[in-house]
């Protein structure tokens, strides 16, 4: 997905944004960490239920943190939490 939208990190835009980690590569959305974490609290949530909110909480710290960081934009977020979201959604119903 990020070869086909292309969007370029906030640091290579924004002006006086600086990312303070070096980013894999040099696309931002969707945002894959984002993605993962909330792909596994959604699995969390599904077989643990009990650690569902500490699960979410985890995958919502690790989206803001790629915020704080600079090398996404809040909508590369969201667009990770969906993606994360849907795949497991997506692997769950086949079970």
């Amino acid at each position: 997905l990020k070869k086909r939208f292309r969007r370029h990190r906030p640091a290579t835009v924004v002006e006086g944004a600086n990312a303070l980690i070096v980013p894999s590569d040099k696309f931002s959305l969707p945002s894959g960490h984002t993605a993962a974490a909330f792909l596994m609290a959604t699995l969390v949530m599904a077989f643990f239920p009990l650690f569902a909110g500490m699960a979410y909480l985890w995958a919502c710290l690790i989206g803001l943190s790629r915020i704080v960081l600079g090398v996404h934009y809040p909508s590369d977020i969201l667009a990770g939490a969906l993606l994360g979201t849907l795949c497991a959604s997506l692997g769950l119903s086949v079970l």
